[in-house]
Order: structure tokens, then C-alpha cells, then sequence
């Protein structure tokens, strides 16, 4: 009889405890939905009262408390440690949501209202670094990798330059996935005058971090600081394809292939990944030991291969570049068109005809106006890279404004007898056609 008795009273205490918890759940969702009218038609005093019972009770109730939570906090109240909790909470309690970017905001938010210390913040961003960069905010990238390379450029620079390749990788992913809608897309309808628009700033924006990444990796990744390091790590990754492409793609870029280390790299990265990009590599050593069939059949091969428009477009780029290594500026001209020809909107090409214009002045100009005619040239071309391709707005300004501090003023004009507005053919390779600027 006592036994009978006991599970009775166990069977009555757990159905009052499940009644209990059934009518907690619907008080909550009860709250939730007052809250959540009121929020969306701006009744912000109301929105609160429930939403705070939200925060005490209900805490894992649905991710909206706190998305639109974090507004009632930090914008309607201002309140910074009602902020904080919102970020802390929302983490604790729904932390598959979206963590790369709430870590993101969460660390905007400590450091634009200095709630943490540097280290903290820092701290933060590196969590949602390690979930996923990619959804991270632009802003963030910059500040992490920054963070990245003050503690580590004396003590291990070879975490700086993988931080560095993982964050540029994921940004050149973003760019091309821009680059390729925005390819596709006129300005007939209103609607895609809204995309274009929406690209064209991401893409500005994600294109201010590579060169801002650009400027913290270059006062550390000097051939004199790669070549040992590589030379250290090559025989525990002369297999790794990854750290291969990095090394050889590094030391590319930094002017280092004149150093014997740089062809053992590209052999290897060849070997090891027998891709588009590493044939690509492996042409320009070829032909700058003399085997120009070599290069052009490596070439062939690289290019026939990549079935992507906008990576051949890349590729033909980097042979332009090597052709200027070798001095030959009317082929590397040709080939950076041959880029354009796969992506219109390729801005880096058009930089890259305008600096090998502005390398010629002295060749293709006989007097002062001349050659400062062939600036009006190379401003034309960053003119047009601005104009195609806004990742790389803020890089094409600073060659504009250079370009026109050298262009012809009107006093040059007038010495040289010519006339303003008139035409004027640059001579030598280039044979541009121009105008004469008026002002």
C-alpha cells in the first residue's frame, strides 16, 4: 500500500512539475509575441517590459530576443551592460547561430564603447576568426590580422603569412562571387541598380582590407625574411601543395624570383599539385632560363585547363607580369588585354597597362610634354579600372591622383604649341591616342 502510495504521489509531482513547465512555455511565448509586436511597430517603452522578462525567463526561447534585443539595448537604451549581457547571453544560449559574426559585433560593440581591453577584444575576433572568417566584418579581418601580426612577426612570422594567405583566399573568394554577378547584371530594371549597388560597396570595402593587409605584410614579407624561412620549412613540405602555392605565390609577389630557392619552389609545387595555377608558375621559370617553347607549351597547358573566365583572366594577367619582369612591355600590354577579354571588369589589368605606361615616360617622350602626355595615357587606363571594378576603387585612386599631378598644365601646352582638347599620339610602343586636357 505505501509503495501504491508513493509512485501516486511521484506520477502526481511530475505531472504538476510538466503542467508547471507547459505553463512557463506558454507565458514566455506569451511575452515573445507581445514583445515582438510591439518592437516591430516601434512601441519601444512597451517592447521592453516584456522583453526584459524575456532575458530573466525565457532565455532560450528563440534567437530573436536577442537580435532584436541587441537593438532595444544598444540603440533605444544605450545601455552597455545591457548590451553586453544580450551578446554574452546570446552566445551562452544559441551559440550555432551565426557565432563568426555575433563574435564579430560582439567585439565591434567592446571596443567602439571601450567595455574590454585590447587583449579582450582581440580575444573575441580570433574565436569567430577560428569559426569562419568569411562572416566576419571587414573592419575585423583588418583588426584581427593586425592583432595577429604584432604578437607574432618577431616570434613566428610563419603564422603571420598563413593568417594572411587564409584571409586573402577568403576575400578573393568573396570578390570573384561579386565579380562574376555583377558581370551578368544591367541596369535596365530598378532591382538590379539595387544589386549593382550592394556589390559594388561590398566589393569597395572587401577591397580597402587587401590593401590594408597588403600594406601590414609587406613591411615584414621581404625576400630577405622569406627566402631563409622558406628555405627552413621546404623539406617538411615539399609534398604540402598548399604551403607550396603560398611560398611560390609570396615570393612572386615580392619581386623574389631571381633567387634559385624560387624554382626549386614552383618544380615542387608543380609535382605536387599539377594544376592550372602551378603550370602557370612553372611557364615564367621556364622561359626565364631560355626555354621560351617550354614557357609557351606550360602556358598552353595552364590556360587549357581552367575552364573558369575569371581565373583565365587572372592567369593571362600573371604572364603579362612576367613579361615585364623581361622587359617586354608591348607583350605584357597584349596579354593584360587578352585578360580584359575574359573579364571586362578586371580593374587590376587596366592598373597594370597604366603602370606600364607611366614606366615608359622617359622612352616615349622627347620633351616635357611629350612625356607627360603619356601620364594623360596611364590616367585614362586607372580611370577605367575605377570605373569597372570597385574592389579596387581606393588602390586605382591613389595612381589617378598621382597621374594627373604629372599630366600636362596649361603652361606646358602652351610652350609645346599644342592645343587643348586636341589629340595627340604618344609615340614608341605604346601609339595611344589622347587628349590634350583642357585645365
Amino acid at each position: 500500500m505505501k509503495k501504491i502510495t508513493f509512485l501516486l504521489a511521484a506520477m502526481l509531482f511530475l505531472n504538476m512539475v510538466k503542467t508547471n513547465a507547459q505553463d512557463a512555455k506558454m507565458e514566455c511565448t506569451k511575452k515573445y509575441n507581445l514583445f515582438l509586436g510591439d518592437f516591430k511597430s516601434k512601441k519601444y517603452d512597451e517592447a521592453y517590459v516584456n522583453w526584459i522578462k524575456l532575458m530573466d525567463e525565457c532565455k532560450d526561447l528563440s534567437v530573436n530576443i536577442y537580435k532584436y534585443g541587441s537593438t532595444l539595448a544598444e540603440d533605444i537604451r544605450k545601455d552597455p551592460a545591457l548590451a553586453k549581457r544580450v551578446y554574452e547571453q546570446r552566445l551562452q544560449y544559441f551559440p550555432n547561430d551565426n557565432p563568426a559574426k555575433v563574435h564579430s559585433d560582439y567585439a565591434t560593440y567592446l571596443a567602439d564603447n571601450k567595455l574590454a581591453s585590447e587583449a579582450e577584444v582581440f580575444a573575441i575576433l580570433e574565436k569567430g576568426y577560428n569559426i569562419n572568417p568569411s562572416k566576419m566584418g571587414v573592419k575585423n579581418l583588418y583588426l584581427y590580422f593586425q592583432g595577429v601580426t604584432d604578437r607574432n612577426k618577431d616570434t613566428n612570422p610563419q603564422k603571420v603569412f598563413d593568417t594572411y594567405d587564409d584571409v586573402m583566399e577568403s576575400i578573393s573568394k568573396k570578390l570573384d562571387i561579386y565579380a562574376a554577378k555583377l558581370k551578368k547584371l544591367s541596369v535596365d530594371t530598378i532591382a538590379n541598380k539595387k544589386l549593382i549597388h550592394a556589390y559594388s560597396r561590398n566589393s569597395r570595402a572587401l577591397g580597402q582590407v587587401e590593401g590594408g593587409l597588403d600594406h601590414i605584410i609587406s613591411e615584414i614579407a621581404t625576400c630577405e625574411r622569406l627566402v631563409p624561412l622558406y628555405e627552413r620549412e621546404f623539406e617538411a613540405n615539399k609534398s604540402n601543395a598548399v604551403w607550396l602555392k603560398r611560398a611560390v605565390s609570396r615570393m612572386f609577389n615580392k619581386g623574389c624570383q631571381k633567387d634559385p630557392l624560387y624554382q626549386k619552389l614552383v618544380r615542387a609545387y608543380a609535382e605536387a599539385s599539377p594544376s592550372p595555377e602551378a603550370y602557370a608558375f612553372l611557364a615564367n621559370v621556364l622561359e626565364d632560363n631560355g626555354d621560351s617553347s617550354g614557357a609557351n607549351e606550360m602556358r598552353e597547358k595552364s590556360f587549357n585547363l581552367e575552364t573558369d573566365p575569371l581565373k583565365k583572366a587572372k592567369y593571362k594577367l600573371k604572364f603579362a607580369h612576367a613579361a615585364k619582369d623581361r622587359g617586354q612591355f608591348s607583350k605584357a600590354r597584349s596579354l593584360a588585354r587578352e585578360a580584359l577579354n575574359f573579364n571586362p571588369n578586371f580593374g587590376r589589368a587596366y592598373l597594370f597597362i597604366a603602370s606600364l605606361y607611366a614606366s615608359s615616360v622617359n622612352n616615349c617622350g622627347g620633351n616635357e610634354f611629350e612625356k607627360r602626355m603619356v601620364y594623360v595615357a596611364a590616367l585614362n587606363k586607372a580611370r577605367r579600372a575605377a570605373a569597372v571594378d570597385p574592389s579596387i576603387s581606393s588602390t586605382a585612386g591613389k595612381y589617378i591622383r598621382n597621374y594627373t599631378a604629372n599630366s600636362p598644365n596649361q603652361s606646358v601646352i602652351f610652350t609645346a604649341g599644342a592645343t587643348p582638347g586636341g589629340k595627340f599620339k604618344i609615340k614608341c610602343w605604346i601609339g595611344e591616342t589622347v587628349t590634350i586636357p583642357k585645365k
